[in-house]
């Protein structure tokens, strides 16, 4: 290691520390708006997530990665910063840019800063699950279920990089929180929107469709006005930005926008499947397709000792989504408040999507932790009802008053 990677990573571990800082002064503003926020477990969470920047660091100096690129790419251009607003890779080179060439960020510094940015979505899909369940729950007898979603390795490593990875995952959380309640957290909404849109035009409009069958299907308080309203004013904004989206696919000029589609998935497929963890998906049905896409690699096809840890998890995904295989599940669907069916959707649409142009274990591995945190919001807040209605049906056996009962 040369001296000037030593001063680097010396560099890296005081910003760490100053970063630290910066956590405990947003935690106080934090703790004064939400009673239930832990600042012992967001702590926790961080150095578990440093950690697996550093796992990822390691990795990336003796493999290929995209986080290379996007270093070298805005540290030796010669275009100015405006050059790069854009859209999708471009983007994460117009943040980059103001700290590699303004602030003089090296490579360890940047992957630092990504790691942090990736962190905070786990800090807001916290805040996102305990004010809208403030219920506990437990799973496989006494595991507490968020803590168990938030320590997911995978989850965690491949949003502790520079990259796509961590801002996305930033975003899309910062969306889930700041709906929730829009008058108080229009900033975080706007931003959120923004930076979705900006790194995957795609997966905005997914987030807009979930956002509207939500508002229109979903059991909430929400006046008619006020519905037509909010889905007028997505509606237009897809209109406005809808060449954007299909350019990510090469369909603005498309006149035929389903065969077109159709094309256009099979040759990325196909381009995907030759690659060194590739599957040929061509024979596969839509189950398979989708099985595939959320729970493999499955310990017989793992590639390598990686391939072996997300294979774990994956058994677990398989053990959390299988608590959904009850009847109560379509009772409890019926009366699903807005955020819930709007999370489902969004993970159902994106996880159909994706299977359209996925067939590669290793991007499969990384894409789908964009959005398996709104499943995991479906099946805690189902699991929190079952809980709610077992106390609720133990109260009435021992005759609790209705209005009681209620409350």
């Amino acid at each position: 290691m040369h001296t000037g990677e030593i001063l680097c990573i010396a560099d890296a571990i005081l910003a760490t520390r100053l970063l630290f800082g910066l956590n405990q002064f947003i935690f106080g503003k934090l703790e004064s708006e939400h009673l239930f926020f832990s600042r012992k477990l967001m702590n926790k969470l961080f150095v578990y997530h440093i950690f697996f920047g550093i796992v990822y660091y390691i990795y990336a100096l003796f493999n290929p990665s995209d986080s290379k690129r996007y270093f070298e790419i805005p540290f030796n251009s010669t275009k100015g910063w405006f050059d790069y607003f854009g859209t999708e890779t471009t983007f994460i080179d117009f943040i980059s840019y103001p700290f590699i060439n303004g602030l003089g960020f090296s490579y360890e510094m940047m992957m630092l800063l990504f790691t942090w940015i990736g962190y905070w979505g786990f800090v807001f899909g916290f805040l996102f699950f305990k004010e809208n369940i403030p219920q506990k729950v437990t799973v496989f007898k006494r595991i507490d279920l968020l803590t168990l979603i938030l320590f997911f390795p995978n989850m965690h490593f491949w949003s502790a990089s520079l990259g796509k990875g961590a801002p996305i995952f930033f975003g899309l959380m910062l969306f889930a929180y700041s709906i929730g309640k829009i008058k108080e957290r229009k900033l975080g909404l706007i931003i959120s929107s923004l930076l979705v849109f900006a790194i995957r035009p795609h997966m905005f409009l997914l987030l807009c469709i979930g956002g509207l069958y939500g508002l229109y299907f979903g059991k909430n308080m929400i006046s008619i006005k006020n519905k037509v309203i909010g889905g007028l004013a997505i509606l237009v904004g897809l209109l406005l930005i809808h060449e954007h989206i299909l350019a990510v696919v090469n369909l603005n000029h498309s006149t035929n926008l389903w065969a077109d589609f159709l094309a256009f998935s099979s040759n990325r497929s196909e381009a995907l499947s030759s690659a060194t963890s590739g599957l040929n998906m061509a024979g596969y049905s839509l189950p398979e397709k989708i099985f595939t896409f959320w729970f493999r690699p499955l310990f017989l096809d793992a590639p390598g000792f990686l391939g072996l840890i997300v294979s774990i998890e994956n058994f677990i995904y398989i053990l959390l989504f299988a608590k959904l295989l009850r009847m109560n599940f379509i009772k409890f669907w019926r009366n699903a408040p807005s955020h819930v069916k709007s999370c489902l959707m969004i993970f159902m649409l994106t996880s159909i999507a994706m299977t359209f142009i996925m067939s590669n274990l290793g991007i499969m591995i990384r894409q789908k932790t964009m959005i398996m945190y709104f499943m995991f919001f479906v099946i805690y807040y189902f699991l929190a009802y079952e809980k709610s209605e077992a106390l609720k049906l133990k109260l009435e056996r021992i005759g609790m008053p209705e209005k009681q009962l209620s409350v």
